[in-house]
């Protein structure tokens, strides 16, 4: 009796292990075979329609991060397109409307959350602040450490709004393109293609620079764009709304730069700068952006202090 008790306990314990191990391999083909959706971005634009694109985080995967964690919290909402371009992009997503600003690290960090992490705070205190942040009344006094950071708070309350400012430095994110040596995106500049404006320093010398100077503004190509293939961060494509590209695309602008000769008189705005070429007269309003990621977290992006080319030339001119 003894001995068949143990022989049905031994199977049932053998059936057991079989089946563990069939739910976890059964989980393992789950997870490899499932079919995550990439992001879809929505872009609303006051008076023109909806724009939808799909995002490519397999190509370019910080540079979908950074976009993501700006639309998310509201960072393009009342942005305009800037630029825009028959047969060639539409340009847009300056902070406010303004294409001289840049974002900071407050567009995409939480100071309270920073300030309770301590391997954030001491990335951004090494790589924005060369590992010395100054606090009190006199920039002599500085925080180098975490644990600096913390006493200094719990010392006073007081203290904490020397901190306010820690978020308030601008940031770029590297630029993820083959000729930047990131070879992972292969992505082509075709119609539909959203993608990363930045700046070019190389008639410079600083050519890397510009190469990693990209932050918030985006375009997407009217028309297939072979010229910037591997010079710019592409990182998704249109999927509805093409027909309002175009309409942006073909808006009136205050003149085009082929139109520029000796005796062209470039045009310019209420406070007397010049108006660049290409500029719509009435820009038009990005009302919103978000993104849908379907439930995937794809974090806050890699970022990198901000070349400041004018500061380089005026200290060299001073010198």
């Amino acid at each position: 009796m003894k001995k068949n008790v143990m022989r049905i306990l031994l199977i049932l314990g053998i059936l057991l292990v079989i089946a563990g191990i069939v739910w976890v391999s059964y989980t393992i083909y789950q997870k490899a075979t499932v079919n995550i959706a990439n992001p879809v971005a929505t872009i609303e634009v006051e008076n023109y329609g909806t724009i939808k694109v799909e995002l490519y985080p397999d190509k370019a995967p910080n540079t979908v991060a950074n976009f993501i964690r700006l639309a998310n919290r509201g960072f393009y909402n009342g942005s305009t397109f800037h630029r825009t371009m028959p047969d060639f992009v539409i340009q847009g997503g300056a902070k406010g409307g303004d294409t001289l600003a840049n974002t900071t690290l407050s567009d995409i960090y939480d100071l309270e959350d920073v300030l309770e992490d301590k391997n954030t705070f001491e990335y951004l205190l090494n790589e924005f602040y060369d590992g010395e942040f100054s606090v009190g009344d006199s920039s002599s006094e500085t925080i180098s450490s975490y644990a600096e950071m913390r006493d200094w708070i719990e010392e006073s309350e007081e203290n904490r709004s020397d901190l306010d400012d820690f978020l308030n430095v601008e940031y770029t994110i590297p630029g993820e393109f083959i000729a930047n040596g990131y070879n992972d995106n292969n992505v082509k500049h075709e119609q539909g293609v959203i993608s990363m404006a930045r700046s070019d320093y190389s008639y410079y010398g600083y050519t890397t620079e510009g190469y990693n100077s990209a932050n918030c503004q985006f375009f997407i190509t009217s028309a297939d764009s072979s010229s910037l293939d591997g010079a710019y961060a592409a990182f998704g494509k249109v999927t509805e709304g093409m027909d309002v590209v175009e309409k942006i695309a073909n808006v009136e602008v205050y003149y085009r730069e082929d139109e520029v000769d000796e005796e062209f008189e470039v045009p310019e705005d209420e406070d007397g700068n010049q108006i660049q070429s290409d500029t719509p007269v009435e820009q038009p309003v990005i009302t919103s952006v978000s993104v849908e990621t379907y439930g995937v977290d794809y974090g806050i992006p890699q970022v990198l202090q901000a070349f400041d080319i004018s500061s380089l030339f005026m200290n060299q001119y001073l010198q």
